[in-house]
């Protein structure tokens, strides 16, 4: 993997976009820019919280959705830095966590189409 791949890839994690801005995809950086951070910040919105690793201890799947959270790079580390792990007692709080969750994977898959589009499998 190249210098310009890696950066890409570890733009687009750190900031959902960035790394699709660094390439000169400047519109489509700010849409996926636009969503995650929404779909991010309204699942924390509706009370929903993010996964962490201190709950991740007893099961794999409450693990493997704690790395899928982590996905959304600065914005999860930002979340469970202010506390905002949701409030269990809210009838939203389960939706909260899903759209947090789909935030993360889906710029996992913008790490990878960066990857591509470095590679030119995709333009």
């Amino acid at each position: 993997m190249n210098a310009r791949a890696f950066t890409a890839m570890f733009l687009a994690y750190v900031i959902p976009g960035a790394g699709h801005f660094y390439l000169g995809r400047r519109k489509r950086a700010l849409a996926y820019f636009a969503i995650i951070v929404v779909l991010f910040l309204l699942g924390l919105a509706i009370k929903g919280g993010v996964y962490t690793l201190a709950e991740s201890r007893d099961s794999l799947l409450v693990r493997l959705a704690t790395f899928g959270s982590m996905g959304s790079g600065a914005l999860y580390f930002i979340a469970v830095a202010k506390a905002r792990l949701g409030d269990i007692f809210s009838a939203t709080y389960e939706y909260g966590r899903m759209f947090t969750l789909s935030a993360g994977l889906m710029n996992l898959l913008l790490v990878l189409d960066c990857f591509d589009i470095v590679r030119g499998r995709k333009e």
